[in-house]
C-alpha cells in the first residue's frame, strides 16, 4: 500500500487522495511517499514513442495506490492535458550540439505549472465529488503558480481559490491571467509584499488549525506531492527521446521553488540514468549558496527580470533535505526552527548527498539578458528569461551526457525583458490575444494573517 509521510516526522501517514487534499501536514512539514517505486530499464525503454498521457500514467501510477482506479485516472490524464497547444505536451528543440531545450509553455497559462496544475485540478473535481465536499484552497505565488491555478479550478463546483501574490512584483501578463477570469470561485489577492511573505502567511493559514479546518483549507503550491509528481513525468518524455535508458542524460533547471528539479530527483530514484541535475538560479542565489558552501542564510530579496525565481525560502528544498538527512524528520523539524531565526547550516554528511544528486550556477541579470540575445542569433530560439537563467547555467556544465534545459515560460509572459534584449516584443499565442483587453478583478490585501483570513471567510461558499 502506497503510504505517504511528513518531512518533520509526527504527522498522521496519509494515503495518496488524503496527502493530496491536505496540502501541508499538520506537523509543518511537506508530504513525501514512504517508498519511491522504481521503473527497470525495460519498463523505461517501453516509453518510446508513447503519447504523453501514456508515459504520465506509467510513471504516476504506482504512487496512487488505492485512491484511483486505471480507468479514473487515465480520464483524469486526458482530461488534463486536453487545453494543451501542443499534441507532444513537452516538445524537445535543440539549441546546439548536445544541448536541447524542453518546452514546456504549451499549457492553457504558458507555463510549465500547467503540468501540475491541470491534473491536480482534475483530481481534486474528481475525488470532491465522489466525497460530497468543498474544499477551500488558497495559494501563494511569484507568478505562474496562480494564473496555473486559477485556470485550472475556474468554474468547479467543488472549490473555492484564494491566490496571494506580490503586488508589483509579477509580470504584467502574469498579473492578468489571475485577475481576468470572472467566474465567483476565483480570487486573486495583491499583497502588499514580496513572495516569501506571500507564502510564509499560507504556511500560517495551515498551521493556525481552527481556521483550516473551518474553511476546509486545501493547498495547490508545490508543497503538494501531486504537483511534484505530475512534473516527473517530462523527465522522462526528455530523457527516452535522447536515448534513455541506454544513456545517461543532464537536466538543467530554472530553480526558485526547488519542486521542478526535485520532481528530476525522484525520476532519477525511479531508475531513470540521469547523469547531472543542475541547479540555477539568478541573482537570488541562496540555494546556489548553499550547495557551494553549506549556509542556508535568507538574505533579502532583490527584483528581477526572471520575477517567479525572486524567491529565498525554497519551500521544496525540504525534501531534498529530509532524503539528504536519512529521513530524519526531527533534524528536518530543526532546521526548519533554524530557518526562521535567519538560517541553517548543513551537515557535512547531508551536505554530500546533496551534491551527489545535485550541481548548481547562478546568471545575473546582464547574463540573462546577453543569453536571450545570444541564443536568438545563433539557435533562433526566444527565451523568457527563467529559461535563459537555465540556459547560462547549462552552458557551464555541459559533458558528455546530453543536457536538457527546461524552458519554464513563454517569452510573452515577460515581453520588457525579452524586447530590452533582443529589440522583439513577443506576441501572445492568438487563444490568448486578448488579455490586456480583459477586465481586472483584484483585491489589494495587507500582510496581516488576520486580515487575510477574515477576507477568506467572508468570501467562501461553503
Amino acid at each position: 500500500m502506497m503510504q505517504y509521510i511528513s518531512t518533520r516526522g509526527s504527522a498522521p501517514t496519509l494515503t495518496f487522495d488524503e496527502a493530496m487534499l491536505t496540502g501541508l501536514a499538520r506537523d509543518g512539514g511537506l508530504y513525501v511517499p514512504a517508498e519511491i517505486p522504481t521503473m527497470t530499464a525495460e519498463d523505461i525503454a517501453a516509453l518510446a514513442g508513447l503519447p504523453y498521457e501514456e508515459v504520465a500514467f506509467r510513471v504516476m501510477r504506482p504512487y496512487l495506490g488505492t485512491s484511483f482506479t486505471d480507468d479514473e485516472f487515465r480520464g483524469i490524464i486526458e482530461r488534463a492535458y486536453a487545453g494543451f497547444g501542443h499534441d507532444a505536451r513537452a516538445p524537445l528543440k535543440q539549441l546546439a550540439p548536445g544541448h536541447f531545450l524542453c518546452e514546456l509553455f504549451h499549457g492553457p497559462t504558458l507555463a510549465f505549472k500547467d503540468f501540475a496544475m491541470q491534473l491536480i485540478g482534475q483530481l481534486f473535481e474528481f475525488e470532491l465529488k465522489r466525497r460530497d465536499s468543498r474544499v477551500t484552497i488558497v495559494g501563494a505565488t511569484s507568478g505562474d503558480t496562480g494564473s496555473a491555478a486559477i485556470e485550472a479550478f475556474r468554474g468547479l463546483d467543488a472549490v473555492d481559490v484564494f491566490i496571494l501574490f506580490p503586488h508589483g512584483r509579477v509580470s504584467e501578463v502574469q498579473r492578468r491571467q489571475m485577475t481576468a477570469p470572472s467566474e465567483d470561485n476565483v480570487h486573486a489577492l495583491a499583497l502588499d509584499g514580496h513572495f516569501d511573505d506571500c507564502q510564509a502567511r499560507v504556511k500560517d493559514m495551515f498551521n493556525d488549525f481552527e481556521f483550516r479546518d473551518g474553511v476546509k483549507l486545501a493547498g495547490v503550491n508545490s508543497i503538494n506531492w501531486a504537483r511534484v509528481l505530475a512534473q516527473v513525468v517530462y523527465y522522462f518524455t526528455s530523457a527516452v527521446a535522447l536515448g534513455a535508458p541506454h544513456r545517461k542524460v543532464s537536466f538543467t533547471v530554472p530553480t526558485g521553488n526547488f519542486g521542478d528539479i526535485f520532481a528530476g530527483y525522484i525520476a532519477k530514484r525511479m531508475g531513470l540514468p540521469i547523469d547531472r541535475l543542475v541547479v540555477a538560479t539568478n541573482q537570488n542565489d541562496i540555494l546556489h549558496r548553499c550547495l557551494s558552501t553549506s549556509e542556508y542564510m535568507v538574505d533579502g530579496v532583490i527584483p528581477s527580470i526572471s520575477p517567479s525565481m525572486d524567491i529565498q525560502v525554497s519551500s521544496n528544498f525540504e525534501r531534498a533535505l529530509f532524503d539528504a538527512y536519512g529521513r530524519d524528520g526531527t533534524a528536518v523539524a530543526q532546521l526548519m526552527d533554524e530557518l526562521k531565526a535567519g538560517g541553517f547550516k548543513v551537515s557535512q554528511g547531508a551536505l554530500q548527498a546533496l551534491r551527489e544528486n545535485f550541481d548548481s550556477g547562478r546568471c545575473s541579470e546582464e547574463e540573462t539578458l546577453a543569453t536571450i540575445t545570444r541564443t536568438l542569433k545563433h539557435s533562433a530560439e526566444l527565451l523568457c528569461p527563467h529559461s535563459a537563467v537555465g540556459v547560462h547555467v547549462a552552458e557551464a556544465h555541459m559533458g558528455s551526457s546530453p543536457m536538457v534545459t527546461l524552458a519554464t515560460a513563454h517569452p510573452a509572459k515577460f515581453p520588457d525583458a525579452v524586447e530590452k534584449a533582443t529589440g522583439v516584443r513577443p506576441g501572445l499565442p492568438p487563444r490568448m490575444a486578448d488579455l490586456y483587453e480583459r477586465s481586472e478583478r483584484v483585491t489589494r490585501v495587507e500582510n496581516d494573517l488576520l486580515a487575510i483570513e477574515t477576507l477568506i471567510k467572508d468570501r467562501i461558499h461553503l
